[in-house]
């Protein structure tokens, strides 16, 4: 039996996804092959919210469109992230390069072949907000407003770690660690290793959005 109150609910959100899609700036220009009803149909009774990339993203999305280049450094400690901020620099970036040789999870030193824990990465962005975020709790309580201490952070996903289903996990993963944007690419000297043929590039910019 049909739950119409499932129906209608799914409808209803569909319909607001739909009008800000259609409504928003920041999705001017992308193309979909699917629906707002298979996106609200995949996401479950409850909408978790995930405050530090949803703000980070916003923050990215305003940087990218009103700048002409965002100065940003690979960080591979939250320490590192801080000095950054407190340099001056805009965004901060975690290098799949960087982390394959220094910060995985494994301990070990690797070429960039993806050869290290898949949630290495998201546990580094969650270790730099973690740091950005206490800078900005003593800064707060200091009553001192001017440095923006939440930088976005942009994450190398490399090439997914496998096929689609892996590189939407690594997605969430990075999401719900409040990375504000990543990229994936294809690798043709990882897809003889592992199916990565369906990962592709997940931040446009606004010159790239039909690529």
């Amino acid at each position: 039996m049909v739950d119409l109150m499932y129906e209608e609910r799914i409808r209803r959100e569909a319909d607001n996804l739909r009008t800000h899609w259609d409504s928003s700036p920041r999705w001017s220009g992308i193309e979909r092959t699917h629906a707002a009803e298979d996106v609200i149909g995949l996401r479950g009774s409850i909408t978790v919210e995930h405050t530090l990339g949803r703000l980070g993203a916003e923050r990215l999305w305003w940087l990218l469109t009103t700048k002409e280049y965002i100065p940003a450094l690979g960080a591979l400690t939250g320490g590192q992230a801080v000095e950054m901020v407190k340099a001056g620099l805009d965004a901060i970036y975690v290098s799949g390069w960087q982390v394959a040789a220094d910060a995985n999870l494994a301990g070990q030193t690797y070429p960039d072949q993806s050869l290290y824990p898949v949630n290495s990465v998201p546990s580094l962005v969650r270790r730099i907000n973690n740091a950005l975020l206490r800078a900005d709790q003593i800064a707060w309580a200091d009553g001192d407003t001017g440095t923006s201490w939440m930088a976005p952070v942009v994450a190398d996903a490399e090439a997914g770690f496998g096929g689609a289903l892996n590189t939407f996990e690594l997605m969430k993963a990075l999401i719900e660690s409040g990375a504000a944007g990543c990229t994936s690419r294809t690798s043709s000297r990882v897809r003889r290793n592992a199916d990565t043929s369906e990962a592709r590039c997940s931040c446009p910019r606004p010159s790239s959005s039909r690529r």
